[in-house]
């Protein structure tokens, strides 16, 4: 934009004039301004009204800030990406270009991924590479799949590991990981190796327990245990909770204090505390955002991204999670970077949140500086400045209000952001920088037409000066860089539902991953089995694999249950064979209208029809088996296959076994929707083939 309304230009709030300059008279001084400024492009629309106006000064001549780490994002935490392995082509590589393609859309710098632990862990369960002591297998699950692709587009992406849960032998009967610790570090050393010899990943990081205590002895003992297997360049993070009491601890012991080289906290709000200081470590915001990804959250993360550093010293900043690739209506829906839930269709959106990261993972790396600034606009909001070393600068300036930038967590104290101009001065090796690259967006609440990465016209710099026009709910990246790129790719296809007619036969031999698509394991672990000992219909199975309860991070169900489909559901039949491995007190069902999932899985409603080895069978309106509507005689026994079918039209429900009615005319009063879903009565083995569900 143009010059006008320089009436307030380039005084500070002191009222001294720029920095670098000798005393002078006011006349002097608007000359020089007249001269010496040039305005930046400011967001169409804006008129030459004058603004309240303050300077910044940009110098690397007395030394540079914190280095700065990466930003990333967490897949885990869990099974968030567990629909994005089953879209097909070219689909499934354009979501992952999004995420993880450098100049292209998210360019993110660090991946973080739950290894698996066979437990629930906010949105359903990731298998174990090691089930049972004796056991090992390191192709379970697809977070290494994820880690494959996204060092196959950015080669120097950062990995990190971190449990959520435990399989039981860990805990040798306790809910506890840490009564036997090498035994907990043999196995998280063994997933280490496990990615390098089976899939050469080399893992950055690792973590102790997600938001869990943390035991000194067994932080010691891994890094003890990490450096005796040749690794010691996997660098230690703790504790992936709060900044206390961790940052005390490491004060008190230097012991502790050698081994960890991050102290990780989780959704800090922006704020640091004087332990974490003193400890002179790297501080890392290791979970935020964890909000929906309209525009709001996109002013959240904007907001955090700038203030995580300005406010908190923090120089990463990893997001919960990378990308909604779960069922929407299981807790935190669409708390992804960016949406890709339908595989089904090959519909995806990238949300606001994707371009907001491109605003500084485009436009620095890790290993980056953070120049020495106070960060805090005058007006509200604030900004950040990072060079290279080599003479390239990218400053990052956010300007969230406080209504447009709340993140589910914590709390935000008010605070006030309005229209202003500021004028940066370039001193140091910047003073020769004569033009900077400028990328915009500006968050939109009402018409839902925000502008979203949008390259401006360079910014020219006068003498190393330049300033910019400053409205609200904006983020500006100013930049030596030339390298920065909006994908317009073509558009994916339209959402669609789930398919009311599906059907899985499990008939796979080599399966590219340990589960079946579309099921979501909410307690116990669903794999494809082969079955030699059938010689008949069902030699490719899926089979339920955890036998006994895991190191819990939320309360599992006391059942398994693995969910399919659509919430919406109301009528549907629900068809499965079923195999009952367990004798005596074995237990499957088969269900539908299940209301629940995730961390909440205990609380489960539906439509619940179970058959035991005993010969019996139930109907109940919960997973937990309280709610009793029908139940009696069913001549069902373990090691035998049998096909139970579900039929539920609005409010009554029947069950036919071997399809011969076994029960009729249940009335269902609530729930009035939901998933299919099968399931055990206990952490037990069970089959189940040709599932099939129709809904209307």
């Amino acid at each position: 934009m143009g010059r006008d309304g320089l009436g307030t230009a380039g005084l500070g709030s002191s009222g001294m004039g720029p920095a670098g300059l000798p005393p002078s008279s006011t006349a002097m001084l608007w000359v020089w301004l007249l001269l010496g400024s040039s305005w930046g492009p400011g967001p169409p629309g804006v008129g030459a009204v004058p603004r309240p106006t303050a300077t910044y000064v940009l110098d690397d001549g007395g030394g540079l800030g914190r280095q700065f780490d990466g930003i990333g994002a967490v897949s885990g935490g869990g099974a968030t990406s567990r629909l994005l392995v089953n879209y097909q082509e070219p689909y499934r590589s354009q979501i992952l270009d999004y995420l993880f393609k450098p100049n292209f859309g998210a360019s993110l710098h660090i991946l973080k991924v739950e290894i698996g632990g066979d437990g629930q862990s906010t949105d359903g369960t990731e298998p174990s590479h090691m089930h049972y002591e004796n056991d090992e297998n390191y192709f379970r699950g697809y977070e290494w799949w994820l880690m494959k692709e996204a060092k196959k587009r950015n080669p120097q992406i950062k990995l990190i590991g971190l449990p959520w849960t435990f399989p039981a032998w860990i805990g040798k009967g306790e809910n506890w990981p840490y009564d036997y610790p090498h035994v907990t570090a043999y196995y998280i050393i063994s997933w280490i190796l496990g990615a390098k010899q089976y899939h050469d990943l080399d893992i950055d990081y690792i973590g102790i327990w997600n938001e869990r205590a943390f035991n000194s002895k067994y932080i010691k003992l891994l890094r003890y245990t990490l450096d005796k297997h040749g690794l010691q360049q996997v660098r230690i993070i703790a504790s992936d909770r709060l900044w206390e009491p961790i940052s005390f601890v490491l004060l008190l012991d230097s012991e502790l204090r050698d081994v960890v080289d991050v102290i990780g906290a989780h959704y800090p709000g922006t704020k640091t505390v004087p332990n974490a200081l003193l400890t002179q470590k790297k501080l890392w915001s290791s979970e935020d955002y964890s909000t929906f990804n309209d525009e709001v959250g996109a002013g959240c993360w904007a907001r955090i991204l700038n203030q995580n550093y300005v406010n908190g010293n923090m120089t990463s900043t990893i997001a919960w999670n990378l990308v909604a690739s779960y069922y929407e209506d299981l807790p935190f829906g669409r708390c992804g970077l960016m949406t890709a839930q339908e595989p089904w269709s090959g519909h995806y959106k990238v949300e606001a949140p994707i371009w907001i990261t491109a605003h500084t993972t485009q436009f620095t790396q890790p290993g980056w500086s953070y120049l020495q600034v106070d960060g805090h606009l005058e007006g509200g909001g604030s900004f950040v400045a990072l060079t290279d070393g080599l003479g390239n600068l990218t400053i990052i300036i956010e300007t969230m209000t406080h209504n447009h930038s709340q993140c589910i967590r914590p709390p935000l104290p008010h605070f006030n952001v309005s229209p202003q101009r500021a004028t940066f001065y370039l001193r140091g090796s910047f003073y020769l920088v004569k033009t900077l690259q400028v990328w915009y967006s500006r968050l939109d609440f009402e018409s839902a037409n925000s502008i979203l990465f949008k390259q401006l016209h360079p910014l020219d710099v006068w003498r190393g000066s330049f300033s910019i026009d400053l409205d609200v709910d904006e983020v500006y990246t100013l930049t030596t860089l030339k390298t920065g790129q909006k994908c317009s790719c073509p558009e994916p296809p339209p959402p669609q539902p789930f398919p009311s007619n599906y059907k899985d036969d499990f008939n796979i031999r080599n399966p590219p991953f340990s589960e079946a698509p579309n099921f979501a394991d909410q307690t116990g672990v669903f794999e494809y089995f082969i079955n030699g000992s059938d010689p008949g219909d069902h030699v490719f199975t899926l089979r339920q694999v955890v036998v006994q309860r895991p190191i819990t991070w939320v309360s599992d169900a006391d059942q398994t249950i693995s969910i399919i489909g659509n919430f919406r559901w109301v009528n549907l039949t629900v068809t499965c064979d079923i195999y009952i491995e367990k004798q005596d007190d074995g237990g499957v069902f088969i269900a539908g209208r299940v209301d629940n999932g995730g961390i909440y899985v205990r609380r489960t409603k539906g439509v619940f029809f179970w058959v035991y080895a005993d010969g019996t069978y139930r109907v109940t309106g919960d997973l937990a088996g309280e709610e009793v509507l029908m139940k009696g005689l069913s001549g069902v026994r373990a090691s035998a296959w049998h096909t139970l079918t579900l039929n539920i039209q609005g409010a009554s429900a029947s069950g036919l076994l071997n399809g011969y009615p076994l029960w009729e005319n249940v009335t269902i009063s609530k729930p009035s929707n939901g998933w299919a879903a099968i399931g055990t009565r206990s952490f037990e083995f069970a089959q189940f083939d040709n599932f099939h569900v129709e809904a209307s």
